[in-house]
Order: structure tokens, then sequence, then C-alpha cells
């Protein structure tokens, strides 16, 4: 009996068992795509951070301990899979001289390494210029020395005389900051910057200046054991950091307190977790309300049918069937929808993720692919009991005489409208988010030094009730103007029906819930997908903007400590693609008893470089700020936390005390406060000044420029820094933005967010096009017996089809002016909640246009389709109507 009843539906019930399929078929490919994503979102971060790293561990041999015993016990450990000794020694200083001049450094460091230690760690040590192997000088202390290859270096060594070297080769140090901490020490006593002299020694030349120095003073000289690993990991950041943390404690422990690990991995790791709760709320954000349309889509797709499915229901039971018969031939529909659109939905998503990923499985595991798949097939089949069986077994609970009070009493306004829901949704919501943006909220609480993070998935509960509240306003509204607006509905469309229009208006009126149904789940998928393309669009914005801040400009040039040029060497850097080169001073200066960060800017050129925003300002905008910079050249911009230390206000004096170039003594500059500068380009994150360069130049004795920004208009920018570093060699570091753009940012930079943006707002275009066409198609295909009836009844074909074309335009004018209202309110919304996911926070949110009109004209295309067609079936001779319904 089940199959020949399924098999039925299949031939009579094609049209809607498909469209309920399809419904339950997105909402199974978006979380079979987005959890897919997901998974491969969290082992591409474990990956990257792996590979970031040079040095997995850095175990330092504790006084005391024989480093040979040390060594041993770390090369037996599990998981390690090379391991070399290194040798640090204090220096208290380096001299070089050199055309008729000699230069002298403050104290440094002196390395050994062993003749393997590049190929072991070629990310530690970069070759310049000269030799890659012998003495090697870093760029910084070569610039120091005004060194070369082939130059005489002294090496000064406490309580043993000077040893006198020949320099090889000058290298670069990318990973500095891990090379030279302070192993074992908290986070918060790490050296703010890596020792700016530095030497790297063979390692038996290292141990044979270095013995002296070691047989008086051994805390001079230490030993560490760097450490390179091969151990898997699990996928998930987290996991992968426990697993890591715990493998190195388990070190310390077997070498009995004989050394300490630094942990650089450990430290990635940890920062990739981060990343990867960012890719979790991603998840829930971009993920749940698709999931929720879908099914919302598929349970108006199967309610469409309801009144037929009580007729045919009360038609069984007079042929004798029992309810539990009737029960289970609901169920072998709800079965066969759910299993055909689940697999669909899986085929869609390994779609999806070859053309957005190049793989179906999104680049995740086989058994992750595997196990987010039967996860969305089960969720297909939930989705597809809640819309098809369980209002079966209601509509068979009530019986055909309580359906049919019920479909009398429709008439009254649901519970919910006499409760005032949609307004208490409504005022918690814009309770919950004046509460958290009043409070300044952070998605990720991670105070600094502290390792344990965590996200407030609260902070969605604003969005959420505006989301709901909003839909049932808009249901309010919709189903108030069909109930009392029949006049006007008569009159609007009384062009497209003629006389037919009172009955028109009568028509929409009596289904005035349906109709209100529809418009407001086409707002929701038309809301759905306006916010997620604002975000999206704002995230791509503010990674671009975060990138711009952190290197300035489309290139910069940063001159090494020592090299002073002034600004008429902007020439020099004008080369093929260069349009414009802002020179840029970086000084230092004490505010009180605060040293901070000085920038000397051309406030009238400054723009032309770099991109200034109203938002890295307070107190003015970016132009009337640079205006005030270049009318009074003694103006000073600082920042919001300099001002409330001290106090100021608009037009105090604010006397900085700068050396001065002559005579290196600290000179008292007076400046005038002429506003708050929060962000700039190059500047770093904490407090920092914004100045005239002229009056600085005037007020040190020298024009000296720390950086150059170079405008390419935004293209050619690595062809452009690879000929710069060819040209400048160690006299400069050169820096262009696409470096940045993968190296800096906000956290969610470590989320491939492209991929994602193509496959949700792919989603989001379908699920529009599909509330709205699928929705109206198969609710006029459910009335075509009443058109069939108004055909007998005298009806034109003219008049059918207003009919027909007056609800469309009915259920498109409601859908996209609600869409529109949700969708903006909820995209101001969700950017302000999530703000601690951008940084700097956006001054305006960004809206992709060329994307929301796709998305109205192909929901208005589905909806011409729909109505075009059922227009076209309504012009049928109605004896065949009636005799097939």
């Amino acid at each position: 009996m089940i199959t020949s009843w399924v098999s039925g539906l299949l031939r009579r019930r094609t049209g809607r068992l498909g469209a309920t399929a399809a419904g339950i078929a997105l909402a199974v490919a978006l979380v079979a795509a987005l959890g897919s994503f997901l998974t491969a979102s969290k082992s591409t971060m474990t990956a990257r951070a792996v590979r970031s790293v040079a040095v997995a561990w850095q175990a330092e041999v504790q006084a005391g301990a024989d480093p040979g015993t040390v060594l041993s016990a770390v090369r037996a450990a599990a998981g390690v899979r090379s391991a070399v000794p290194v040798g640090f020694a204090r220096s208290t200083g380096f001299q070089a001289t050199g055309a008729g001049s000699t230069q002298s450094t403050g104290p440094g460091v002196v390395l050994g390494l062993p003749a393997a230690y590049r190929q072991t760690f070629p990310g530690v040590v970069r070759p310049l210029t000269g030799a890659a192997t012998g003495v090697l000088l870093a760029q910084q202390t070569a610039a120091n020395l005004h060194a070369a290859p082939g130059d005489t270096v002294t090496i000064g060594l406490p309580g043993t005389g000077p040893a006198t070297v020949t320099v090889a080769g000058i290298v670069d140090l990318p990973q500095a900051d891990s090379l030279f901490q302070k192993v074992g020490a908290p986070p918060q006593t790490q050296p703010t910057a890596p020792p700016d002299n530095v030497i790297l020694l063979p390692e038996a030349v290292f141990a044979r200046l270095t013995a002296p120095v070691a047989a008086v003073d051994p805390a001079a000289v230490t030993t560490q054991i760097h450490i390179a690993r091969d151990a898997p990991l699990p996928a998930d950041p987290a996991a992968a950091y426990t697993a890591v943390t715990a493998a190195a404690r388990n070190l310390e422990a077997r070498t009995s307190g004989g050394a300490v690990v630094g942990n650089n991995l450990g430290a990635a790791l940890d920062a990739a977790r981060k990343d990867a709760l960012y890719a979790q709320v991603l998840f829930l954000f971009l993920g749940f309300p698709g999931a929720v349309l879908a099914a919302l889509l598929t349970a108006a797709v199967a309610g469409a049918g309801a009144d037929r499915r009580r007729r045919e229901q009360a038609l069984l039971r007079t042929r004798g069937l029992r309810p539990r018969q009737i029960a289970a031939l609901a169920g072998s529909e709800a079965a066969a929808v759910g299993v055909a659109g689940g697999l669909l939905g899986v085929g869609i998503a390994a779609l999806a993720g070859r053309a957005a990923f190049g793989t179906a499985s999104f680049g995740a595991s086989t058994a992750s692919t595997v196990a987010w798949s039967a996860f969305a097939l089960v969720l297909g089949l939930v989705v597809a009991a809640a819309a098809v069986l369980l209002p079966a077994l209601r509509d068979l609970r009530l019986g055909t005489v309580t359906g049919a009070r019920r479909e009398v009493g429709r008439a009254r306004s649901p519970r919910w409208m006499r409760y005032g829901l949609d307004f208490v949704l409504l005022a918690v919501s814009l309770l919950v988010f004046k509460a958290a943006s009043g409070n300044q909220y952070a998605l990720v609480l991670a105070p600094e030094g502290v390792p344990s993070i965590s996200v407030s998935y609260w902070a969605f509960l604003g969005p959420a009730l505006l989301w709901l509240g909003g839909a049932l306003l808009l249901w309010r509204l919709a189903y108030l103007a069909l109930a009392h607006g029949r006049r006007l509905l008569a009159r609007l469309a009384r062009p497209l029906t003629g006389t037919l229009a009172g009955t028109a208006a009568a028509s929409m009126s009596r289904r005035r819930q349906p109709l209100a149904r529809a418009i407001v789940l086409l707002a929701l998928a038309l809301s759905f997908a306006a916010s997620t393309a604002v975000f999206n669009a704002t995230y791509h914005q503010q990674a671009e903007v975060d990138a711009r801040l952190s290197n300035g400009a489309d290139v910069t040039v940063t001159q090494s400590p020592g090299v002073r040029v002034g600004p008429g060497a902007a020439s020099a850097l004008n080369v093929a693609g260069v349009r414009h080169v802002e020179p840029l001073q970086h000084r230092f200066a004490y505010v009180g008893a605060d040293l901070q960060d000085l920038y000397g800017v051309r406030p009238a050129t400054i723009g032309a470089a770099t991109s200034l925003q109203d938002a890295y300002f307070a107190g003015g905008t970016a132009r009337s700020l640079m205006a005030r910079l270049t009318a009074h050249p003694d103006a000073l911009l600082v920042s919001e936390e300099t001002v409330k230390d001290f106090r100021l206000a608009p037009g105090d004096t604010v006397n900085l005390r700068l050396q001065d170039s002559r005579t290196h003594a600290l000179r008292t500059v007076p400046f005038h406060y002429a506003g708050i500068v929060k962000e700039f380009p190059t500047a770093p994150k904490d407090s920092f000044l914004v100045a005239n360069a002229d009056y600085v130049a005037r007020s040190k004795g020298n024009d000296a420029v720390g950086a150059f920004l170079l405008d390419t208009g935004g293209a050619h920018q690595a062809g452009t820094a690879a000929t710069l570093r060819r040209q400048l060699g160690t006299t400069a570091t050169v820096s262009d933005l696409t470096q940045a753009r993968s190296t800096v940012g906000s956290s969610l930079t470590a989320v491939d967010l492209a991929g994602l943006t193509r496959i949700e707002l792919g989603f989001a275009v379908l699920l529009t096009a599909a509330s709205g066409g699928i929705v109206l198609a198969l609710g006029l295909a459910e009335r075509r017996r009443t058109f069939a009836l108004a055909t007998v009844l005298g009806a034109t074909r003219r008049q059918l089809r207003g009919l027909v074309l007056t609800e469309a335009a009915a259920l498109t004018v409601g859908g996209l002016a609600g869409g529109a209202l949700i969708g903006w309110s909820l995209s101001r919304m969700l950017v302000t909640v999530l703000t601690g996911v951008f940084d700097p926070p956006p001054a305006s949110i960004a809206v992709p246009w060329a994307y929301l009109a796709l998305t109205v004209v192909a929901t208005i295309a589905a909806l011409t389709g729909a109505s075009f067609n059922a227009a076209r079936r309504s012009s049928r001779p109605p004896v065949e109507e009636l005799r097939e319904l």
C-alpha cells in the first residue's frame, strides 16, 4: 500500500513534492557546506600555525644541568624530528672601522649556530648579501656599524678581552621576537623588541671565544636546544594546542628540570584557536539563519497543500483506512521527500565546495565531510518530519470536522498578535543591543597575557530577537492591511482585474493568513541576504583598512636605524609604477615621564599616499584636523589615553621633550593640543603623537625621515617592492600591502571568507528566489479550482490573469519593502554588535549594491515567472481543471 501511495504521489503531485524536497535540499546543502567549511578552516588554521613557526620549541638548559645530557633526552622524546644546540652569549658591544671612521654599538647578543642549522630551520636566518655561512651580521647591526661583507668587527665580551672576526655576510632574522624570547617568562615580562645588535658565529668559533667568559661568568653564556617536531596534531587548533602544551610539559619532566621549554608552536596554536572561535561564530551567524529559512520554506511549501491533504485524509477514512495506516502513508511521504532532499542537498554541497574551494570536501578530511553530510541528512529528515508528517498527524488527530471548524475560524487573528509578542521581542532586542553597545562589547574576551579565551554567544540575542520581532511585526502589518484595506486593495487591483477588483480584494482578504505568511517568508529571505552581504562587504573593507594601517601605504620603505636621509631622498624611490612618495618622520618624545612615538607628517600631502578615515580621529574630521596642523604648525594630535591622563582641553600647551640631534640632550618643545588620533598609518596600537613635520624638524634641528609611504594606485605592489629591495639593499626595509593582507588584520583574516562568501551569498539568492517564486506558485496552484469556478461564472481570461498578478504584486511589494527594512536594521545591529571583529571599527558599513540588485532581480524574476505560469494555467478549460481536481 505504501509503495502504491508513494508512486501515486510522485505521478500526481510531482511539483509539490519536488518543491518540498528542494527546500529540504537547501537546508541540508547549507549545513553540510558550512559545517565542512568550518572543519576545513580549523584544519587550515592548524596547518598555517605550524608552518608559521620555524623553531617549534626552544628548550633552555638550566644552570647546573649538562647540555649534552639534556640534548640526549630531547632527541629521545616522542615527536622530536631533530634537535640542535644553540649558544647565546651577552656582548658588551660591537665595533667596526671603515672609511676613516669608527662605529660602535651598545650591548648585543652573540649566537653560536651549528653548521646544519639553516637546513634544519630554514625560516630563522634569511641571507641578504654575502655568504650564507661563517660570521654573519644581522641587518640592523650592519646598518649601525656601517659594515659590509669583508669588514672586520670587534666583539666585546665580559670578563675577557675583545675578539676580532671578519664578516662573511649580512642576514635578516624574520623570527627575531621568538628567537630572543625570555624562555619561561610570563608574556607580560617578555622584551618589547628583539636586540638591535646581533652577530652569528659558527659553533666552533663561538665555543672558542666564549669559553673564557663561561669560566668567569657562567650566567653570561647559555645553551638552548632548538627543536623541530613531526608529531601528528589534531586538526582542531584548540585540541592541537592542548596536545603540544602537554608534550612540552612532558619534556620538561623528562629532563628533571634540566630544561625549560619555550613553546613557540603552542603560542602560534593559541592564536589559531582564537581564530577557530571566530570561525564558529561565522558558522552560527552565516549558517543558522539560512538553515532556519530553508526549513521555513519547506514548511510553507508543505503547508500550501494543507487543504488538499485534509480532503485526502477524509477520503481515505471513508475508504476504511484506520488512523494508524493514514499516519504510515504520511510518514512514507515525509521519508520520501526527506531522503530525496537530503541526498540532493549533499550533492549540491559537494558541487558548491568544488566550485568555491576546488574540492568537494571543502578541504576537510573525508571523515569530517562524511560526518557533516550524515548530520545534514538527519537534519533533512527532521525538517521533513516537521513540515510534512507533524501537520498530517495534527490534522488526523483533530479530524475533519474540527479542521473544517478551524477553516471557518481562520479569519480570527493569531493569538500572539493579541498579546503583542512582536512588540515585546523588538523592545527586548533594543534593550540587549543598547546594553551590549554601552558596555563596548567585545566578541572575544582575552586579557593580554592570559591564554584563556571565550566567546559570548549572547551577543547574537539582540539580532536574533530583532529578526523574529521584525518578522512578526511585518506579519501584523500585512495581516491588518489585508483585513481592513479591501477598498484600497480593490482600487489598486482595478487596472488588472476590471470589474472583479472587489472579488480580488475579498479573496486576498480571506486568504490573509497564508498571504501574510508568504510576505514574511520573502522578507526574511531578503533580509538574510542583505544583512549577510553587508557583513561580508564590511569585513573585506575593514580587512583592507587594517592592512593599510599596519603597512602605511601600497608600499612602505622604512629606513634602517643609523641610516639618516632627508625628504629629498624621495626622488630616488620614484621607480616605475609609483605615483606619489610621501616622507614620514618617526621620532620619540617624552610626555611627562611617558615615552611615546611621535610622527611628523606633511598634512597637506599625507592623504595622497595613504587613506585617512574620519574614524581614526576625534574632535574633528580627518580633513579638518590635517588643515589644523597646516594652519597651526605647533598643533599636536594625541591619543585618548593621553588626553585623560593629563586632562587636556583643546588649545592647552603640551610640552614635549625631544632629543636634539646636535647636542643629543633633551629639549623641551611646546605644542598645542588640537585633537585626538586613535589610529594612524604605521603607528602602534597604544599611545602616540602626530604633529607637523616642518615644526618637528625645526625643533630637533634635522629633517631625517623614518619612512616613505608610496602610492602605486593599488596595482603592482609586490613588483614595486621587489624593485626597491634590490635597489636599497640593507639600508632600508621594504614592505607592501599584499604582504600585510596575509599577515595582519582582525582575527577573521585566518578564515577564507572569499569562498565562504560565494557559497553563502549564492544560497541567499536561491532562498530568496525560492521563497517568493515557489511559495507563490504552489499557493496559486492550489487555487486552480477557484479559477475554474470563476471561469464558469463568467470571468474572462484577462480578469483571471489580473487576479493572479494582483496577488503576486502584493507579495512582491510587501516582501521587498519588509525585507529592505528588516535587512537594513539587522545589518546596522550586526555590524555594531560584531565591532570586536573589526580592527579598527568601521566608520560606515559597506553596502554591496551590485549583489543586492542581483538578489532583487532574481526575486522579481522568480515571482514573475511563477505568476505568469499560474496565469497561463488559469486559462485552461474549466472542465479539465475540475475533472483533475
